[in-house]
């Protein structure tokens, strides 16, 4: 049976008929069960997003331990307390979808009106519902009038949640925030969890369903190129370069550019879709406003495009937040190219360290193309553009089920998994469940260590390329069943 042809007809994320039927039957003889089968996408779909926002100090980060169902969020009995991460997943009645707390802000007491509503804006802007958090024993403040104003020009879905209210005798006061007109006002303590049931029901009726997934669905339109990096790396100097004329604004103020820039832009002869995103700075609780959303931007760029651009500045030593930046775009599943910018600044000494950095820090993207590149002067543009299809067609790879059980028992019979406990688990078969990126599912008789199998990866890239594309790899273990 010709398995060849599954690169092009396969439906992204599915095994074509044929295929499906020669992986069915392996799994039959191997002894699996249809349960066992399961090989449905969750990595990567784009989740509904629900914003929590309210004034400092109302609970709002408690209310996102509660609803995530554990303790990520830092909560502190001070306003203004909040961390670097700022969206979550979580799940309820089976449905999943990412909950963004909006806090993190110190409040400049001069412009408060002002600058709650900046940053309102900016979370609610990037979300599909809203989660409005008022301290029911305070009741509502003027700070509260002004966000409120807020979320009604944005026109989202809103559930208003009356928090803190610990016991029947603090429902009279949740009650008078009917006068708010965001509707019912759900009491909840976020504390003990008093409430929060029905706060969820009500959050999952006002938020959409996950969208399906529709990367590359859409035949045609240009391919979605992400440049992100740390702040004045010169992602708006390097946007401007490629095309060719000002169209950023470049200033040497770090943090200059705030919003995503969409720009299409012509480069080897094809139309590129660049999506210029704000710098992701380091401690993000402790920078105004504007950078904590800059860094969630970067996360909703990233979302939308399929390759990632890192640039990085190798006149100064590789900073943590370049590696925090390029986990971001691994764990998105996105194509990556790495782009050394000021490349032309350096002398003999500092590329010798850079080298030695890049062994060190970068291990986790070697697989990803390097560019040498000046975005001040232009040097080896013309190189961007064949890493930037390099790393697309890795991440559209597809290998046929055949191919990858040949290349599986060849690797299993010359590097067999190591004993454990007296026993050796052994990859039976495997087959490719998707791409953008590649995810590959083994079927094992027993566990397989996470030693082993960055071992099967790194024979995977050195097999079949997988150039500029993160690999994801999940392993189901055959139950112990009787057999005949």
């Amino acid at each position: 049976m010709s398995n060849e042809h599954v690169a092009d007809g396969a439906d992204h994320g599915e095994l074509d008929p044929a295929e499906y039927a020669e992986f069915m039957s392996l799994a039959a003889e191997e002894g699996f069960d249809a349960d066992d089968l399961d090989l449905a996408e969750h990595e990567h779909v784009p989740l509904p997003v629900l914003a929590v926002v309210g004034r400092p100090n109302v609970g709002k980060s408690t209310l996102v331990n509660r609803i995530i169902g554990r303790r990520e969020a830092v909560v502190e009995d001070k306003p203004g307390v909040t961390r670097d991460r700022v969206s979550y997943e979580a799940t309820w009645n089976g449905r999943r979808f990412k909950v963004v707390d909006t806090g993190g802000w110190e409040i400049d007491v001069l412009g408060i009106d002002a600058m709650v509503a900046a940053q309102a804006e900016l979370g609610i802007e990037t979300a599909d519902a809203v989660l409005f958090v008022v301290d029911a024993n305070v009741g509502a403040t003027d700070t509260d009038e002004a966000l409120i104003k807020v979320v009604r020009r944005a026109g989202k879905p809103t559930v208003l949640c009356a928090n803190k209210v610990d016991g029947p005798s603090s429902e009279a006061e949740a009650s008078y925030l009917w006068s708010l007109g965001l509707g019912e006002p759900y009491p909840v303590s976020a504390l003990h969890g008093r409430g929060s049931g029905d706060l969820l029901d009500a959050v999952m009726e006002a938020l959409p369903e996950a969208p399906p997934q529709t990367f590359g669905v859409t035949v045609g339109g240009p391919r979605r190129v992400a440049l992100i990096g740390r702040p004045n790396v010169g992602k708006s100097s390097l946007l401007n370069k490629v095309a060719g004329e000002e169209r950023v604004v470049v200033n040497e103020l770090a943090g200059t550019t705030r919003d995503p820039v969409d720009e299409l832009i012509q480069l080897g002869g094809k139309t590129w879709k660049f999506i210029d995103t704000a710098g992701i700075r380091r401690r993000v609780h402790l920078t105004s406003g504007a950078d904590f959303y800059a860094s969630l931007r970067t996360s909703a760029a990233l979302d939308k495009a399929e390759v990632a651009v890192i640039l990085i500045d190798s006149s100064e030593p590789l900073a943590e937040q370049d590696t925090r930046i390029i986990s971001m775009a691994v764990e998105a599943g996105r194509a990556v190219v790495v782009a050394y910018n000021k490349w032309d600044q350096m002398d003999e000494e500092r590329r010798y360290y850079l080298e030695r950095e890049i062994e060190q820090d970068l291990v986790q993207v070697q697989w990803a193309p390097r560019v040498n590149v000046s975005a001040l002067t232009g040097r080896h543009m013309e190189k961007l553009v064949p890493a930037i299809e390099t790393a697309l067609a890795g991440w559209e790879t597809r290998i046929s089920t055949a191919k990858l059980n040949a290349f599986l028992g060849e690797l299993v019979a010359a590097h067999p998994h190591p004993i454990r406990g007296g026993k050796q688990p052994r990859i039976l078969f495997g087959t490719q469940a998707g791409t953008r990126p590649p995810r590959f599912v083994l079927f094992a008789s027993g566990f397989l260590e996470a030693g082993y199998r960055r071992f099967v990866e790194r024979r995977l890239r050195e097999e079949f390329g997988f150039v500029g594309t993160p690999i994801s790899i999940s392993v189901r273990v055959r139950e112990k069943r009787k057999r005949k």
